[in-house]
């Protein structure tokens, strides 16, 4: 099975996170294709993001400069596809959703992965904002990511007390963008192991060197 990581973009006392997780993660450990696995990033105090290839150490076993990031970079390489949760901040994600992707470092560990993205507002946007901005610093991580989104606006009264959204569309956008996620992390899985091709960088490091 694809190894799915859901990742909480938001850490912020009483966080509308907390409603729209029970039921995405509900219905992604409900998915024939996915293990799925929850990363909280208030699991994960991540220092500022201050890495250099010197802190990184050996880039064959990365030490960084705090064994929270080691241990960050070790688990987001375990995953085959991820699921971003994230509110919207100004037009944009979160300071700590960045820093957590930031983080990702030198072990290239998003690269020729999947991305898709829940976004929630209290207002009418849905944090469609904050996807779009998430989708291009994805695209720098060398992340994949799909057009296919779940936006819950309104998410103070979103949700009924079963837990289940009270707009019939919301469950139909989760099941297209969880088929697509699985679709396109079975294609790439497959891929980086018939074609493994060196990150870019690497790539333009080695042809410096002759």
């Amino acid at each position: 099975m694809l190894n799915l990581k859901i990742i909480i973009g938001s850490t912020r006392p009483g966080r509308a996170a907390d409603r729209v997780l029970p039921w995405i993660t509900g219905l992604a450990k409900q998915h024939p294709a996915f293990t799925a696995e929850v990363l909280d990033l208030r699991d994960w105090p991540l220092p500022f993001f201050a890495e250099t290839f010197q802190t990184v150490g050996d880039p064959r076993d990365p030490a960084y400069s705090d064994p929270a990031v080691r241990r960050w970079n070790q688990r987001i390489a375990e995953g085959d596809a991820y699921l971003f949760i994230t509110p919207e901040y100004n037009h944009s994600v979160p300071g700590v959703l960045k820093n957590a992707i930031d983080s990702v470092f030198a072990s290239f560990a998003f690269r020729n992965k999947p991305a898709a993205f829940v976004g929630y507002s209290g207002g009418i946007a849905a944090g469609v904002r904050a996807i779009e901005h998430l989708a291009h610093i994805a695209i720098e991580a060398e992340m994949v990511p799909l057009r296919s989104t779940v936006l819950i606006p309104a998410v103070g009264g979103a949700f009924g007390p079963d837990g289940e959204p009270h707009d019939p569309a919301a469950p139909v956008a989760a099941g297209i963008m969880l088929d697509d996620l699985a679709w396109w992390a079975a294609v790439l899985q497959q891929a980086r192991q018939d074609h493994p091709l060196p990150p870019a960088t690497l790539r333009k490091m080695a042809a410096a060197r002759h």
